[in-house]
């Protein structure tokens, strides 16, 4: 079993804000993946599919059947998973997840992994609430488990999900199979690495508190706290730090509410000093989302994705579900087949270079800033400068004074990378 108090750390935020927290009448959801440092994200866009009866799908570790039709979706992932850290889909859905540890014992049994919840939710489910209700199915059927970082050494943990769409939101926390649910409707809420359903809870496993009780975790007679009951006694280091980038992450949103746009959202995912934004040896942020969902369904949900590591010297670029999206292959990584060292067993006995363009030409640019000081002003405004932009535009669209056309629409995303990869050069 891999060891939750092993030195190495690891963490991961969610961000949500609903009305009234938000400055306008908007849901904005937000993600920092903070995962290895030298792990690739890569961006994906599937479109929506249909599948014969009886069809199976291929996760990162096991197969699981398929569904008659999955939605299209985008997805923030690390590029030798099926799964994915982070995403959405063409029904307003986002949803992200976190690694926890609790009394329920990890094992290394290959399973779904929380990341490929992630996906599997989005690709079937067409609200917030039916997402969840996918996740929670699968998890009681198939389990999670299974190795979470590309390495030999096994790193194993459950998972918390932050589910939101137009109008609502969902803080979803498992341990095993096990697992609880809690509906948001206003306001602002965070998750860490670390349980936080108190006694608040909507919705939960049918033999969760049976389970409980025969565990000797929990009397039968006192208020049940998911949290207090299924929480590790003694924390290990990483989950004791999560605890003051929760608080952290709960004083920035508190200090914004009412104001919350898209653009706080990101400078709460940029903060460093909370440690939010993570730049360490071991780990580091390797990817961010931030999702404007607007409560008027006549208006396009829009979502911003860097696709490179470090949002503080990243650019949020921005995405539109729209028919004929244009292929964006400058964010996705090599595919190796069966050569692929999750694919040959024993799994990850060798290393490849999963680097995609923007992610080349982003790391020569920042090695280029972190050489000479006057360059990394200068680069760093245009940076700026661009992603200032790109919201402008994204705000003037939903507010009816700009418009796209319906292949401006499509080529968005692609447009934006291509010309962030220009400004490197």
């Amino acid at each position: 079993m891999a060891d939750p108090g092993s030195p190495a750390p690891s963490s991961c935020d969610c961000f949500v804000s609903l009305p009234s927290a938000s400055a306008a009448r908007e849901v904005i959801f937000g993600k920092n993946s903070d995962r290895p440092k030298d792990e690739v994200q890569e961006v994906v866009y599937f479109p929506a599919r249909t599948y014969a009866k009886g069809a199976k799908v291929q996760c990162t570790y096991i197969e699981v059947d398929q569904v008659e039709k999955t939605h299209a979706v985008i997805l923030s992932r690390p590029a030798w998973l099926w799964g994915a850290e982070m995403g959405a889909n063409e029904h307003s859905v986002c949803i992200g997840n976190e690694g926890v540890w609790t009394k329920e014992p990890v094992g290394e049994e290959e399973a779904l992994l929380g990341m490929d919840l992630v996906r599997l939710g989005l690709e079937r489910g067409s609200s917030a609430q039916e997402a969840l209700e996918v996740i929670t199915a699968l998890l009681e059927r198939y389990g999670q488990g299974g190795p979470c970082k590309e390495e030999p050494t096994p790193f194993v943990y459950h998972n918390t999900f932050l589910l939101a769409d137009r109008t609502e939101a969902w803080v979803l926390e498992t341990a095993g199979r096990f697992w609880a649910a809690q509906r948001i409707r206003e306001g602002a809420r965070n998750i860490s690495n670390q349980l936080s359903i108190d006694t608040d809870i909507t919705a939960e496993h049918p033999d969760l508190r049976q389970h409980a009780r025969r565990q000797g975790w929990w009397n039968g007679e006192e208020a049940f706290s998911f949290t207090k009951v299924f929480s590790l006694t003694h924390q290990p280091v990483r989950m004791e730090a999560a605890k003051a980038r929760y608080c952290a992450g709960q004083q920035l949103l508190h200090q914004h509410s009412g104001q919350i746009t898209a653009a706080i959202i990101m400078a709460i995912l940029r903060d460093k000093a909370s440690g939010i934004c993570v730049d360490s040896e071991g780990f580091a942020t390797t990817g961010s989302m931030v999702s404007i969902l607007p409560q008027d369904s006549h208006l396009p949900c829009i979502h911003f994705f860097t696709a490179t590591p470090d949002p503080s010297r990243s650019v949020f670029k921005p995405f539109i579900f729209a028919p004929g999206i244009h292929f964006f292959y400058q964010v996705q990584s090599p595919s190796f087949g069966d050569k692929d060292p999750i694919r040959e067993r024993p799994r990850f006995q060798s290393r490849v270079d999963r680097r995609h363009e923007l992610y080349r030409s982003h790391q020569l640019v920042l090695e280029k800033m972190d050489s000479h000081q006057g360059e990394h002003q200068r680069v760093q405004e245009i940076m700026q400068e661009f992603e200032r932009q790109a919201l402008e535009a994204m705000k003037n669209l939903l507010a009816g004074s700009f418009v796209l056309k319906p292949q401006e629409l499509a080529d968005l995303f692609y447009d934006c990378v291509n010309t962030e990869i220009q400004l490197y050069k």
